[in-house]
């Protein structure tokens, strides 16, 4: 699957050892492998990444606000990227927030 270049991602920094039950739940939500979430944590890369245009926005951006949710009942850190052509700038969830009312209003 070809990941979008215009997105919105949550990445978990320093690589921190995630457990399996917690790789599982993360896995229902955002329907990456185990292996694959490893691999992402481990390398400092997005654990889930959500279209902001298209019919792929219907479906992701609740997922990543799932994992999101997941992630911060378990206290774990995350980082929120936004993707404009590719490229990848952190933002605050505050930004996240703005960037997908944003995004919701133009699908209305």
């Amino acid at each position: 699957m070809t990941e979008p270049a215009n997105a919105l991602s949550i990445t978990v920094p320093g690589a921190p050892f995630l457990p399996k039950d917690v790789l599982m739940a993360l896995y229902r939500i955002t329907g990456r492998s185990t292996v694959e979430l490893r691999h992402a944590v481990a390398g400092g890369e997005p654990v889930y990444r959500a279209a902001l245009f298209g019919s792929d926005h219907l479906d992701g951006v609740p997922r990543l606000e799932k994992a999101l949710a997941y992630l911060d009942t378990l206290g774990v850190p995350v980082l929120v990227h936004e993707w404009v052509d590719g490229e990848r700038e952190e933002i605050s969830r505050e930004a996240m927030r703005g960037i997908l009312e944003g995004a919701g209003d133009t699908h209305a």
